[in-house]
């Protein structure tokens, strides 16, 4: 993806960032004028029983709401550590006074809270981590993921060292991963879907770009710690859970949706079996034939016009697996089932705006089988480079 298509897809999601930065570091500015005694005993507790409060209902939430899925399960189970975690905190502080468990470097507990603090960090990755890669959270990827971390403690009680640069790692390492996972994951939503905008990556963006944000104001106050510039670091804590929460929630899930007839399971247990027969048997002359037949069924049949077409719908004229059908489609039109199905849209969106130039944009959108007119928009900038509008100016 060049970076014109990459400004073009993640546009909101850049405003997004560019506007919360600015409010995070109005929030660490004016933070310093919060007096100490007014944060102690009354800032900082209620931005703790906020979250405290999110945390609890989310969970409750996520129980009700559970059916059998794995990944409102782990939320569910993060929301309780958090909310145990937190409430833990204000015991200590409030009842037994322990103002700051490790604060200031010289704190004896110092390294062990930015141990504990990475743990915590790893919990926040591992549910975008999860999301992006299904079946992935288990006993032994949670031990392998927070073993560093433990055998850099050990090792610290053994052998006392500063391990405030060592420590900051993990975050950043954790944060490359998840990008990665991104990437993998657009590519399998393309291959398998014709629209993006349930279950798209725009969602996990804003996520990352919120925990980013909570990093830097991790390390920030851990470089320089001053008891009111918690006051960032708490309520951008109460957005990510909040948010997370809620996407949970109502977004949907393209891991639960992506077979009609066949199970993941099945499928990712036969598909190689399947896939080599079928290439073994495959000849030039009718793979040939086969882009015929569904180029002939597109153009007959305009499936692409249903917003939820999906590349199992080709078995209509292709009776072949999932996996086969993405590299059929990827091998004979070079691109993606997502790109090819937009090809189709946006051809049919011109045809639409050159013999009816009266008709408006969210007209346009929904005729050719897009969701919306923004999606339109942003597909046809991206396919054309220029807007539906400006296309008919130059054309019509």
């Amino acid at each position: 993806m060049n970076l014109r298509n990459f400004y073009i897809e993640y546009k909101s999601e850049l405003v997004f960032g560019l506007i919360l930065s600015v409010v995070a570091v109005a929030s660490y500015y004016l933070s310093r004028f919060i007096p100490e005694d007014i944060f102690e005993y009354f800032v900082n507790p209620i931005e703790e029983i906020c979250t405290i409060v999110v945390c609890l209902y989310g969970a409750w939430v996520m129980s009700r709401h559970l059916e059998g899925n794995r990944l409102r399960q782990t939320w569910m189970v993060s929301l309780i550590i958090w909310a145990v975690l937190i409430t833990g905190m204000l015991i200590m502080h409030y009842g037994a006074g322990i103002k700051s468990v490790g604060g200031t470097p010289d704190d004896p507990l110092y390294n062990m809270s930015l141990i504990l603090g990475n743990i915590l960090a790893w919990l926040l990755f591992a549910y975008p981590t999860q999301v992006l890669q299904p079946e992935w959270l288990t006993w032994k990827k949670v031990a392998i993921g927070v073993l560093p971390v433990l055998l850099v403690g050990v090792i610290d009680y053994f052998v006392p060292f500063d391990l405030i640069y060592l420590i900051m790692l993990y975050p950043v390492v954790l944060f490359w991963l998840t990008c990665r996972h991104i990437r993998k994951y657009r590519q399998w939503c393309e291959d398998n879907y014709s629209s993006l905008d349930n279950f798209d990556v725009q969602w996990v963006v804003r996520y990352l770009v919120i925990l980013f944000l909570l990093g830097v104001s991790f390390y920030f106050i851990v470089f320089w710690y001053i008891p009111n510039r918690l006051f960032t670091q708490q309520w951008l804590l109460l957005l990510l859970l909040g948010y997370a929460t809620e996407q949970i929630l109502y977004r949907k899930d393209p891991w639960e949706d992506m077979e009609r007839n066949e199970t993941l399971s099945e499928e990712s247990k036969h598909s190689s079996e399947t896939d080599s027969a079928q290439e073994a048997e495959e000849s030039v002359a009718e793979f040939e034939d086969h882009k015929r037949l569904v180029e002939q069924w597109m153009e007959s049949e305009k499936p692409y016009l249903n917003p939820d077409f999906q590349l199992m719908d080709l078995r209509a004229v292709l009776p072949m697996n999932r996996t086969y059908l993405s590299r059929f489609v990827r091998v004979a039109f070079d691109c993606s089932f997502y790109h090819l199905v937009n090809r189709y849209r946006i051809k049919e969106a011109k045809r639409l705006m050159s013999e009816q130039p009266e008709l408006k944009v969210q007209e346009v959108a929904a005729r050719c089988g897009f969701s919306s007119p923004t999606v339109f928009g942003r597909t046809f900038a991206r396919e054309t480079g220029m807007t539906p509008t400006e296309w008919s100016a130059q054309y019509l």
